[in-house]
């Protein structure tokens, strides 16, 4: 199995991806693995924010749907989206039980884009 192959089965809309960009699968492989990656672990968004100050945590969460978004990586995408949502209407326990479930999948995601990233 490869990189989109294992992408696939987490539910990541891969040939939208790299039809976003302009179907070059050799750019999408690099973005992820390098750019996505890195935005990543710049903008990690822990369950146990504070439920009166969390505007620290719609901006990183806006910034890595936004990504995900651009990359199609609809996982992350719809529980980032689904945060933000929830933050902006106030909703803090509902968004840290959102994000809680997404968090394994984003584990598992982001663990192959580092197994591929290691091969390079």
């Amino acid at each position: 199995m490869n990189l989109l192959d294992e992408l696939r089965e987490l539910g990541v809309s891969v040939d939208e991806g790299v039809k976003r960009l302009g179907g070059n699968t050799a750019i999408y492989k690099k973005m992820l693995c390098s750019s996505f990656v890195k935005m990543m672990k710049g903008y990690v968004v822990e369950p146990d924010f504070d439920n009166e100050n969390y505007q620290d945590v719609i901006e990183k969460a806006h910034a890595i749907k936004g990504a995900a978004g651009n990359l199609s990586v609809t996982p992350l995408y719809e529980a980032y989206g689904e945060v933000v949502n929830l933050l902006r209407n106030g909703q803090p326990e509902q968004a840290r039980e959102v994000l809680i479930k997404a968090i394994p999948v984003q584990e598992q995601i982001m663990g192959v884009l580092e197994k591929y990233t290691e091969k390079k």
